[in-house]
């Protein structure tokens, strides 16, 4: 069963939006992540934005990640797809990692696809949140 994951409202309309912008230029890759995107959101629990725990991945988080596996840890901040550059480790919602973390808390370890099959990261800390930022945490 897959842990509960939460998306302020404001999140939740500007992801609806951006998929369904999307969806009329996709090609068939594209459909795939925002069909996986949408489904997230279709799960999640839509929570006011000045309620946000500070432990929650939203959009525009800064989060510190670890390959379960390998113990490799990377830093990224997760965007809307118009503003992803891997370069400077700002990841697209819509890239399966960002899809996979969205709405999971610090602590939480989180499967997501890559091409060998399937990867375990865990959330290991939230640098930046920007919604509300207290400390209270679910």
């Amino acid at each position: 069963m897959d842990k509960k994951i939460y998306i302020t409202a404001d999140n939740f309309q500007k992801l609806q939006e951006t998929i369904n912008n999307l969806r009329l230029l996709a090609d068939v890759l594209e459909k795939e992540s925002l069909d996986k995107l949408e489904a997230e959101l279709r799960r999640a629990t839509i929570i006011d934005q000045d309620k946000t725990p500070g432990n929650v991945v939203t959009m525009n988080s800064t989060v510190r990640l670890r390959d379960v596996e390998s113990g490799k840890e990377e830093t990224y901040k997760l965007v809307y797809p118009s503003d992803a550059d891997i370069e400077e480790n700002k990841i697209s919602v819509l890239a399966p990692i960002g899809t996979a973390i969205i709405g999971y808390k610090a602590g939480d370890v989180v499967e997501w696809r890559v091409p060998a099959g399937a990867g375990k990261i865990l959330i290991k800390e939230i640098i930046h949140q920007p919604e509300n930022g207290n400390s209270s945490s679910f």
